[in-house]
């Protein structure tokens, strides 16, 4: 284990990219696909390694591998906020949201895995745990679902103990309102009901839609309207019924664009992607931020990215158990955390993230 002060140059930074085709065509209410981009990174310092990744495309891996690598190389490894502000910086004439920040995003967790490893140490403890596990909600629900899939999906999560679940809508206002019919039959009064419209509707349509939701006992309206509409969202937040709480902000690429939307009072609950927001440091700043702003914090998506600072930030609600990330991280990782009674829990026996690549299994979607 390194001294204190001793500098750990980082020697090698590899990034490789993975597509993995979709189980099922997958829709929401703005986009459609079929297969997913996972872009990894590996760095290396002291005879360890540590890995990050993102969910973007091929674009990021050329901007790591081209651009930031070379800022990288060279940098403690113990100071991954010093890795991070040069990235910042070494981007300046490129656009801070978006790709640029998903490369520097995926660099960043993989430091502070590197940084935990080398301290052999879990990083939920280097950063401070507080608590044991991470409340997740299941999520998935796509538009393209027949009503049998989402039925049978949302049985499956709450047969896991799993005690929230949320599902897409924003395609058809009307076949929304069904959908929630089923939706609730399906988890009866086991699991609360989000819903996620990501920006579909305008502010009228929203409105109407929160009063037609709020029989079915939804509790969580994610992106009623777009998430650049802060006045909107703001709208939405004052007239939704009480129990119904506005969520947004996994769009969010810089600390500037959640300051904005916090001091706007656009959203009950702020969510942040550590795989967009600058990583693990950009994640404790949104923390922070929330904290100041007595308003909860969701962590969205890459579930076993997340599940370390998870439990280390002090105003966190819960943590997306996104259907897709879940498929691709069971592949593609071993040393995934824990799913116990509804919650994630790290793996404290094992150094860093504990996640290791499972080499064979990911090569056959290596692009």
């Amino acid at each position: 284990m390194p001294g204190h002060s001793q500098v750990v140059p980082i020697d090698r930074l590899a990034v490789r990219t993975f597509v993995v085709p979709t189980d099922f065509p997958e829709a929401d209410g703005t986009l459609e696909w079929d297969r997913t981009t996972l872009v990894l990174v590996q760095v290396s310092a002291g005879g360890k390694q540590g890995i990050g990744y993102t969910y973007a495309d091929l674009s990021t891996a050329t901007l790591i591998d081209k651009t930031l690598s070379m800022v990288v190389k060279g940098k403690d490894a113990m100071s991954p906020t010093a890795a991070y502000m040069a990235m910042w910086q070494r981007i300046r004439n490129l656009g801070r949201p978006g790709i640029c920040s998903m490369a520097i995003s995926a660099i960043d967790c993989a430091i502070w895995d590197l940084k935990a490893r080398l301290l052999n140490l879990p990083l939920v403890t280097l950063l401070g745990q507080v608590r044991n596990a991470a409340p997740i909600y299941g999520s998935g629900g796509f538009t393209s679902y027949s009503d049998r899939q989402l039925t049978n999906q949302l049985v499956g999560w709450v047969k896991q103990g799993i005690k929230a679940v949320k599902i897409k809508i924003g395609r058809d206002a009307i076949r929304d309102v069904e959908r929630l019919r089923v939706a609730r039959k399906a988890i009866s009064s086991q699991a609360e009901l989000y819903v996620d419209a990501n920006g579909a509707y305008s502010r009228n349509q929203a409105l109407m839609q929160a009063e037609r939701f709020a029989p079915f006992g939804v509790t969580w309206f994610e992106e009623p309207v777009s998430s650049d509409d802060l006045e909107g969202l703001r709208l939405l937040r004052d007239r939704a019924p009480a129990a119904m709480e506005i969520a947004a902000g996994e769009y969010g690429y810089d600390i500037f664009y959640f300051r904005t939307m916090l001091d706007a009072g656009a959203v009950d609950v702020q969510q942040a992607d550590v795989t967009r927001c600058g990583g693990i440091t950009g994640f404790l700043q949104v923390a922070a931020l929330c904290q100041a702003h007595n308003i909860p914090l969701s962590a969205h998506t890459a579930p076993a990215l997340h599940t370390h600072v998870a439990c280390a930030v002090t105003p966190f609600k819960n943590l997306e158990y996104f259907h897709d990330h879940v498929r691709i991280e069971a592949m593609i990782f071993d040393g995934l955390p824990r799913l116990v009674h509804g919650e994630l829990r790290p793996d404290l026996s094992r150094p860093g993230t504990g996640l290791e690549l499972k080499r064979a299994d990911a090569e056959r979607f290596a692009a």
